[in-house]
């Protein structure tokens, strides 16, 4: 089903250079969000939503009952890497740092990228981001090789919204190290959590399981990750969004030199298990931090799937397009009131935001928050605070996120 690369997989953090002019960027033929065959819903997907609803609940059940903590949602799975023996639930526990900057949306954007109101003119938004390892065990050593996360909520965002976020204005955008998604639609998300559950003990079984798969090689993609500095991490989308008119995967990109010389160390053995915080800790610490916000259109469906993320969309041939900056000036990442608060009660959403970021594709439906309330993301959530005797709060204004 997919195509994967070691430096697909890799998170490299170099910029991509488009191809060809800015003329002849401006003239491709980007294909329209509400085009026929960029959504197309699979028989049988609901069920598959609530199948994948219900084993999450149980992860975070059992999570709970082993650590007396329940983490966060996103995708919920249980990882069993080859590295590492245990069995680890949820996703995103282990927060490296969090971090207050700027979004910044140039004025002189081509009118092809002026799309939604986020892009069609310049301006600075104040944001909050966190920095985080994928699987769901709060105490993973930063040793072990994994895809990292990033998420940001960006303040003070207004236009039409979807209806659960029309009282805040504000962004949700989150981000992972692979740029392909192994929980590549619903039905596949199903059948991974459902074979991480019955082998998540047993590492020999669950990879002779995979093994029989046709898309063994992203499912074990995760293995082959670079473990290198967080803040010289490139991060992807994975999955597609409406830009406007148009269709989108975006990713982040370290644009700093700093940024770009660290990403050539990786972690060793003797660093220590907290080494990735303890890295971006200091980094933070003494420099500004710096990335583009690429975008990357739709032009071929049968090449750049929507409803499948996990093919990666080929940057030779559709090139990454910068839209925006973002910089973080130094400050202190690992603050502990701050990591506590937003562990606690914050939730970010792909659906929580502009109806023009629509999230589009069989993964995005998985995680619809609106009247399907026991979709995976608010059923995850629900469940996660209820657990942790914690409220959830929606931030209208990053001053109230703690320091």
């Amino acid at each position: 089903m997919a195509t994967m690369t070691t430096s697909a997989v890799s998170g490299a953090s170099r910029p991509t250079q488009p191809n060809g002019s800015l003329e002849d960027l401006e003239k491709r033929n980007y294909i329209r969000w509400d085009a026929k065959g960029v959504e197309e819903k699979p028989p049988n997907e609901d069920e598959d939503i609530q199948a994948v609803a219900d084993q999450i609940n149980t992860i975070q059940k059992a999570q709970y009952n082993m650590h007396r903590h329940c983490y966060s949602g996103k995708e919920m799975l249980l990882l069993h890497s080859q590295e590492c023996s245990l069995t680890y639930l949820g996703t995103h526990a282990r927060t490296h740092g969090i971090v207050k900057g700027k979004f910044i949306v140039p004025d002189d954007l081509s009118p092809h990228l002026k799309q939604t109101e986020l892009f069609s003119h310049g301006g600075e938004y104040s944001i909050a981001a966190r920095y985080s390892t994928e699987p769901g065990d709060p105490g993973l050593d930063d040793r072990i090789a994994q895809p990292r996360g990033f998420a940001m909520k960006i303040f003070n965002v207004h236009g039409d919204m979807f209806d659960v976020g029309k009282d805040f204005p504000t962004q949700d955008i989150e981000f992972n190290s692979t740029p392909a998604l192994d929980l590549a639609n619903a039905k596949v998300t199903r059948e991974i959590i459902g074979l991480r559950i019955a082998h998540g003990n047993d590492k020999a079984k669950l990879y002779e399981e995979l093994e029989k798969r046709d898309d063994t090689e992203l499912q074990q993609a995760r293995d082959g990750v670079r473990n290198t500095h967080l803040e010289s991490t490139r991060q992807y989308s994975q999955t597609a969004y409406r830009f406007g008119d148009y269709v989108i995967k975006y990713c982040l990109v370290p644009s700093s030199e700093t940024q770009r010389k660290l990403y050539e160390e990786t972690v060793r053995p003797e660093h220590g298990s907290d080494i990735l915080h303890r890295w971006l800790q200091n980094f933070h610490q003494q420099h500004e931090a710096e990335y583009l916000f690429q975008v990357q259109l739709l032009e071929n469906l049968e090449d750049q799937p929507v409803e499948y993320a996990g093919k990666i969309w080929d940057a030779e041939k559709y090139p990454w397009q910068t839209v925006a900056r973002v910089v973080f000036p130094p400050q202190e990442s690992f603050d502990f009131e701050r990591k506590t608060f937003w562990e606690d009660h914050i939730r970010v959403d792909p659906w929580h935001g502009l109806k023009s970021l629509q999230p589009l594709g069989s993964p995005n439906r998985l995680r619809r928050v609106g009247r399907f309330h026991d979709h995976v993301y608010p059923a995850s959530s629900s469940l996660r605070h209820k657990m942790n005797a914690r409220k959830e709060i929606n931030v209208e204004n990053i001053d109230e996120i703690p320091n």
